[in-house]
């Protein structure tokens, strides 16, 4: 009996031995046959996480930054004590002691999915495994995925310390609204460094990785708190903290950004513009969008945000002015609901829903906000981020009676008597507070984002940073950056470059160049080129032609020098490339963008070396090493520790020399006439200034680009879809008024100086209306001082310039026909008196040129 007991169990016992050795070969049949071709976990030890771009000022202002996984990578020693508790209280309990994975956990996890028929499956992945699912596998939910992750977790745990591998853990992890890491989400959730995390944030935080999208803190509010409060609790059996702290922390509510308890990180950087926009434009065409958007790069911009601010006020001051001047009332086109409009949380949270491109937020002064009544006293409104106060806000009529209203079929009402007539309930207006003489409020005034739109540079003339780049009237509004992207007809604004190219052709400013009718055949027809006024003034110096920026006496110069010439030149300052070599052109009619003008115009003011413009200063990468850098420039005397009185340390630069110092100082000159007496007179600055106006055919596009010894600044304005501007709309009116206004504030920190002489030339006086040469004693109003290179031509009563173009045999040749505005009655050069007449008399004159 005993025997056959024994024969018994000891087959049992074979039986459960062979089962238990079978089972371990086929258990190590399957994790071998899974460990063939899994990727390689030596990659982590080099991992370099995706993380935030960001820009600052040139003062350390964080201005912006760039993200496709909004994360901030900090270092495991960094990470605070109660950080790293709480996830593996929540996570994994026995991280430090097991081996990559928790056989014990995933026991306990198998025994309640079996209880629970199913329904409670939870998983048993250590942080190792998770990291090995994050960064090395697929997130599939497979036995194939579990094996491969437990087999890699086994691995990496021999490869990497502990703390490396909770260092890729809380960095990588995803924690909910495009928070990647627990440094990226403490500050998107509570607006917060780690280091002042609370230990209820913590706990939180350490919440999410589970089900972050099912524990918003605001849709899923109780859920999020009570899981809260079990990271809380586990924290405490874990010994983390004490029974005190825990059930304190638990009594308190979940307070977040999103919930209105903090303000959002996002509202401490200012509105995202044009300037840095730009940047991403370009940084991700140099080093990709993969390394901008997740490289972690550190970019010192040149951007000087008062600058900006003043820049986008002038533009913005111009463009409005004259959408005003049209006098019509368009509105935003959005509206809010009649249901809507009688509770105050209800109004605010629809006007606060209305996007930005409806109802830009980005400008300064103004207000979103929506008409809740009409009446007869004028329309009540409530105002984003404006309290209601006794009666609320209002709309006077007065305010109403500049426009006619745009209606939806294209026409226009009447003018407006009352705030009804342009407005009407549930209507989304904009608004900006109007103050009296004394500065005091007085009333609320509708607004509206012009149709009109603009650009406005401003940059070092020596170095090429960009200090202030609007690209349009709001950002917001349009995101189309019209300084860069634009590409529009120059006008006159291109005529230096002719005029450049003249001079070094052996011309001087006082040559006398013809200013009469034209008429070339082209495949398209007889083009007749006119100037602006539609007059003509004979034999005039080619200073003067400049200064008024006579249309014919420009073709005459390009047709003498030749195309090929002015296109040399244009090629060589980098306005254009290539540039056609129609005669057309010579008046501005090819296409460019103010980023490649305002950069030539830069090259006139530093003396003729060339420069490029730049919106950054410095890049670089997460390991803080140099990767670009803009100044090449070295410092001769940067070590020196002495320097003599006055003198400051010696920069050296190699750059490429673009014209002759002369030339550009005779440029120089030229364009300081355009300012004072000339097409630019509106220019009102304390120190000296040069420029050149620009208005295309029919006033599509106006322009002006001016400078400093320090700054050169340049003005477009235009419709997007060309079109008139209408009468009256010049560079000189409309652009000239922007210069000045952001210059008067530029020069006031950037400062100005008298144009630097270079050496190699001489001086010598003329008479500026007749280019006579007078005596070096001469003065006078009509006495103009000239810096001249040895050997540049002179020009006499019989050095005419005519472009082999023949003369209208009745056009008086007038010798003191200066400006276009002046008497009609004038002295010509022989004595007699002639009246400039006002259309002339050649026949049709075409508006074949540019002005």
């Amino acid at each position: 009996m005993i025997r056959f007991i024994l024969s018994f169990f000891g087959g049992i016992f074979s039986w459960i031995v062979t089962a238990l050795v079978f089972a371990a070969l086929t258990i190590g049949a399957i994790f071998w046959m899974y460990s063939r071709n899994l990727p390689s976990y030596e990659q982590l030890a080099q991992y370099t996480p995706k993380t935030i771009s960001r820009i600052y000022s040139g003062e350390g202002q964080l201005i912006d930054e760039f993200a496709e996984e909004r994360r901030i990578f900090v270092p495991i020693n960094d990470m605070p004590a109660i950080v790293k508790d709480a996830f593996i209280s929540a996570e994994d309990k026995n991280f430090y002691t097991h081996k990559g994975y928790d056989t014990r956990g995933m026991l306990a996890a198998m025994v309640t999915a079996v209880r629970s028929g199913g329904k409670d499956v939870r998983g048993a992945s250590t942080i190792t495994q998770q990291v090995m699912k994050n960064f090395l596998l697929d997130g599939s939910r497979s036995i194939e995925r579990k094996i491969k992750e437990l087999i890699l977790a086994s691995r990496v745990e021999q490869a990497l310390s502990k703390d490396r591998i909770l260092e890729l853990y809380l960095n990588e992890i995803y924690l909910g609204q495009n928070s990647y890491g627990v440094a990226a989400a403490a500050q998107t959730y509570f607006n917060k460094p780690l280091s002042a995390l609370t230990v209820g944030e913590a706990s939180y935080l350490a919440a999410l990785p589970k089900k972050p999208a099912e524990l918003h803190p605001v849709r899923n509010y109780e859920d999020a708190r009570l899981r809260r409060n079990y990271v809380l609790r586990r924290l405490y059996e874990d010994g983390h903290i004490d029974q005190a702290t825990m059930e304190a922390e638990q009594a308190k509510p979940l307070k977040t950004v999103q919930n209105g308890d903090y303000p959002p990180f996002r509202d401490a950087l200012p509105p995202r513009d044009y300037f840095t926009d730009e940047i991403r434009r370009q940084l991700s065409k140099t080093f990709g969008q993969e390394e901008f958007f997740g490289g972690g790069l550190t970019i010192r911009a040149t951007i000087d945000p008062d600058m900006q601010r003043q820049a986008a006020k002038a533009l913005q001051h111009a463009l409005e002015k004259y959408d005003r001047s049209l006098g019509i009332w368009r509105g935003t086109g959005a509206t809010i609901a009649a249901d809507q409009l009688g509770d105050e949380r209800s109004w605010r949270a629809a006007l606060a829903a209305v996007p930005t491109d409806k109802a830009p937020r980005d400008i300064e002064g103004w207000h979103a906000a929506v008409v809740l009544e009409t009446t007869d006293k004028g329309a009540r409104i409530g105002i984003e981020g404006i309290e209601e106060d006794g009666d609320g806000h209002w709309i006077p009529n007065e305010d109403a009676t500049w426009a006619r209203k745009l209606k939806r079929d294209g026409k226009l009402t009447a003018r407006a008597k009352r705030a009804a007539d342009l407005v009407e309930t549930g209507d989304v207006v904009l608004v900006r507070a109007l103050d009296d003489d004394a500065g005091s409020f007085k009333r609320w005034s509708l607004r509206q984002v012009p149709r009109v739109e603009g650009s406005f540079m401003a940059m070092d003339v020596n170095t090429g940073r960009v200090i202030a780049m609007q690209g349009g009237f709001s950002y917001q509004s349009s995101v189309f950056n019209r300084a860069t992207q634009a590409q529009r007809q120059p006008g006159s604004n291109f005529k230096p470059f002719v005029y450049a190219a003249a001079l070094d052709w052996g011309f001087s400013p006082e040559t006398i160049v013809v200013d009469a009718p034209i008429e070339v055949n082209t495949p398209q027809g007889l083009w007749r080129p006119k100037n602006a006024s539609n007059k003509y003034y004979g034999p005039t110096p080619m200073r003067t032609g400049l200064e008024q920026s006579r249309n014919l006496m420009t073709v005459r110069i390009a047709q003498t020098i030749g195309m090929d010439t002015v296109a040399q030149y244009a090629e060589k300052f980098g306005v254009y490339n290539p540039m056609s070599h129609f005669l057309a052109n010579a008046l501005g009619a090819q296409e460019t963008t103010m980023y490649q003008l305002i950069s030539a115009y830069a090259m006139f003011a530093n003396g003729g070396e060339r420069v490029e413009p730049t919106l950054v200063d410095r890049v670089q990468d997460r390991w803080g090493r140099t990767i670009y850098r803009h100044d090449q420039r070295s410092c001769e005397d940067c070590k020196t520790r002495n320097i003599a009185m006055g003198l400051g340390p010696r920069i050296v630069s190699s750059r490429e020399r673009v014209i002759d110092p002369v030339t550009a100082y005779q440029m120089i000159s030229m364009m300081q006439g355009v300012v004072q007496r000339g097409s630019g007179h509106g220019v009102n600055l304390p120190v000296p200034v040069a420029g050149k106006t620009g208005t295309t055919n029919d006033a599509k596009d106006v322009w002006f680009t001016g400078f400093t010894s320090n700054i050169v600044a340049s003005c477009y304005m235009g419709y997007d879809q060309p079109r008139t501007l209408g009468p009256g709309a010049y560079g000189g009116t409309l652009c000239v008024p922007v210069f000045n206004e952001f210059m008067q504030a530029a020069v006031k920190v950037y400062g100005g100086s008298a144009f630097k002489v270079p050496p190699g030339g001489y001086w010598a006086k003329f008479n500026r209306f007749t280019g006579e040469r007078l005596a070096d004693d001469a003065t006078g109003d009509f006495v103009q001082a000239e810096y001249l290179r040895e050997g540049q031509g002179m020009s006499g009563i019989g050095a005419i310039v005519d472009g082999g173009f023949a003369m209208g045999q009745n056009l008086p040749l007038f010798a003191q026909g200066e400006t276009d505005e002046g008497d009609r009655s004038v002295t010509t050069s022989t004595g007699q008196t002639r009246v400039i007449p006002k259309k002339a008399d050649f026949g049709t004159v075409s508006s074949g040129g540019l002005y």
